[in-house]
C-alpha cells in the first residue's frame, strides 16, 4: 500500500444488513462518503474510529496500521488519534466554549504537532463565544466549536459523521465555509459522511459512492459525476461537476468567465480573483442540445460538443446523454421523443446550451476557491 493511502476494507453482519465495504483514496485530502440513509457509511466511519470491532478487516493510513483482524490488531480508540465530530456536537454542557476547546487540546499527544489555540479559534471565528456555555449557541456556532475541539487534539485523521445535517439551511451555509478553510489550511486527510449532494461538490476530493453496505464506486468527485452506469446521474439533480478557474470578469455586462478542461462558460459576475480555482455543477436538467448551431438566443454558453451514452432512465420517458466537450464531460437530462426525433446517438456532433444563471451557486457548486 502506498504510504500516502488511507485504505480501507470492513466486512461486518448486522441483523438483517451486510457491511463489506472496500476502498483506497490519496492523503492528504477529503475522502467523502455519500448514500442514501442506512447504506452504511457511519458504520464504516465507526469502524476507523475504533467504536465498532468489524468481523473482519482492515484500515491504515499511510503506514500506520489501525486495524487488521488477520493479524488479531485493533488499536483502542484513543490511540488512532482519530478527531471526530458528530452530527449533535456532543460538546460538554457544564463547560464554557474555552474549556470545550481545552479538553480537545489536553487530549493531545505529548509533542504532536497541529494548529494552536489562537489559530483555531481565528479561522473558525468563535473568538466571541469563547466565554458562553453551549446551550446559549446556536447549531451552526455549536458545531464549528465541536470542529475547533476536534483540531486542536491534534489528529492524524479527522472523522466528520453528517455534520451539517442537523442545521436548517441558513446555519449549514454558515459553517460549510468554514469546512473548506480547514480543508485548505490544515492539510489534514479527512472523512466525511453525508448524504447531501451540495456537500459532495464543495469539499470531496475523493467521493466514495455507497449503496446498500458495498462500495459501488470511488474516484475523483468530477469523474462519478458524469458516469451513466450510477445512481449519481439518475437523479432530478444530477450534473457534471466541473473544475474551473476564474479567467476573467465584465463588469459592465456583470459576467465571469470560466475555464475548464477544453472549454470555457460565461456565468453570472463573480466575486472572485482571476486565476481562482473553484468547481461549478452543470445539472443535466438545465442543459439544452441543438444539432444545428442556435443563433440570437440569449443563452451565452453554446458549446460543441459530441454524444457520448445514451443511457434511458428508470421512467422510460427520459434518457440521460453524455456530451462530450474537448476534454470534459456534461450531462443533459431530455426526451425519449427528443433521442428519437434528433436522432441522438453516440457520435453524433451536437451543440451544448447552457444559461449562465444555471450554474449552482456555493463555493465548489459554483462560487468560491476550492
Amino acid at each position: 500500500m502506498s504510504p500516502d493511502t488511507l485504505s480501507v476494507s470492513l466486512r461486518h453482519a448486522f441483523p438483517g444488513f451486510a457491511l463489506d465495504a472496500a476502498f483506497d483514496s490519496p492523503i492528504p485530502g477529503t475522502t467523502v462518503l455519500f448514500g442514501p440513509s442506512g447504506c452504511g457509511k457511519s458504520t464504516v466511519l465507526a469502524a476507523v474510529a475504533g467504536l465498532l470491532r468489524p468481523e473482519r478487516g482492515r484500515v491504515a493510513l499511510g503506514d500506520t496500521v489501525l486495524l487488521d483482524t488477520a493479524r488479531g490488531l485493533a488499536l483502542p480508540a484513543e490511540r488512532r488519534r482519530c478527531g471526530v465530530v458528530f452530527q449533535d456536537s456532543r460538546l460538554f454542557p457544564h463547560l464554557s466554549v474555552e474549556g470545550n476547546l481545552r479538553y480537545g487540546l489536553r487530549r493531545a499527544p505529548r509533542g504532536a504537532t497541529g494548529p494552536g489555540f489562537e489559530e483555531v479559534v481565528a479561522l473558525l471565528g468563535i473568538g466571541p463565544l469563547l466565554r458562553r456555555r453551549p446551550i446559549g449557541l446556536s447549531g451552526g456556532e455549536r458545531q464549528r466549536v465541536a470542529l475547533g475541539r476536534a483540531l486542536l487534539s491534534r489528529p492524524r485523521l479527522l472523522l466528520m459523521d453528517e455534520p451539517l445535517a442537523a442545521l436548517d439551511a441558513a446555519r449549514k451555509a454558515e459553517v460549510l465555509p468554514f469546512l473548506e478553510r480547514v480543508r485548505q489550511r490544515f492539510g489534514l486527510p479527512i472523512l466525511y459522511v453525508t448524504h447531501a449532494l451540495d456537500e459532495v461538490d464543495r469539499l470531496a476530493d475523493t467521493l466514495v459512492l455507497m449503496g446498500r453496505g458495498t462500495v459501488l464506486a470511488s474516484g475523483p468527485v468530477e469523474e462519478l459525476s458524469t458516469r451513466p452506469d450510477l445512481p449519481l446521474a439518475a437523479r432530478r439533480d444530477a450534473g457534471a461537476v466541473l473544475a474551473c478557474t476564474v479567467a476573467g470578469h465584465d463588469q459592465e455586462r456583470g459576467l465571469t468567465r470560466l475555464r475548464f478542461p477544453d472549454g470555457e462558460v460565461v456565468v453570472a459576475l463573480r466575486d472572485l480573483p482571476l486565476g481562482a480555482a473553484l468547481r461549478v455543477r452543470v445539472r443535466a436538467r438545465d442543459v439544452s442540445v441543438a444539432t444545428s448551431e442556435p443563433r440570437d438566443l440569449s443563452v451565452q454558453n453554446i458549446l460543441p460538443a459530441t454524444v457520448g451514452e445514451v443511457t434511458p432512465l428508470a421512467s422510460g420517458q427520459e434518457a440521460t446523454l453524455s456530451l462530450r466537450v474537448g476534454g470534459s464531460t456534461l450531462l443533459a437530462r431530455v426526451t425519449r421523443d427528443a433521442v428519437e426525433r434528433l436522432g441522438l446517438a453516440p457520435g453524433r456532433p451536437v451543440w451544448a446550451l447552457v444559461k449562465s444563471i444555471s450554474f449552482d451557486h456555493g463555493a465548489a457548486g459554483g462560487g468560491a476557491p476550492v
